[in-house]
């Protein structure tokens, strides 16, 4: 589940930076909202991580 979460992240980063430095200019608006659900995602799976545990 963590890992998921670490490509969640690494996705909207790029997302991120081609939506926040103009390259992508029509797509904007999508890089900023994958950048926020994948930021969401990337949180709870961590929070998730760690009310868990490890399973022994």
């Amino acid at each position: 589940m963590l890992n998921w979460a670490l490509i969640f992240l690494v996705v909207a980063l790029i997302a991120g930076l081609l939506g926040f430095t103009s390259i992508a200019g029509a797509a904007i608006g999508v890089a900023k909202i994958l950048f926020v659900v994948f930021l969401v995602l990337f949180l709870v799976s961590t929070l998730m991580h760690l009310v868990r545990g490890r399973r022994v």
